[in-house]
């Protein structure tokens, strides 16, 4: 039986030869009562008159696709 770590090794080069690479993200655990509390901290502490702006200015630099009647995407 081929060993764990020969398998990845191999699963890895088969992926390099379809121009593929493994990334892998480290991210704070949402379980953690310590993340948890950090959290709630930075959102207590956002600006509601700056989260309004960033969220205008977002609309209004977005391209969104317009639906015609039928729910299809508009021409254009």
């Amino acid at each position: 039986m081929v060993a764990a770590a020969e398998r990845m090794r191999s699963m890895r080069a088969r992926r390099r030869a379809q121009g593929l690479r493994e990334v892998r993200l480290v991210t704070p655990d949402p379980r953690s009562d310590a993340v948890l509390r950090r959290i709630a901290a930075q959102v207590a502490a956002l600006n509601d008159r700056d989260e309004a702006d960033a969220i205008a200015w977002i609309e209004a630099v977005s391209e969104f696709d317009e639906l015609d009647a039928s729910g299809r995407h508009a021409a254009g």
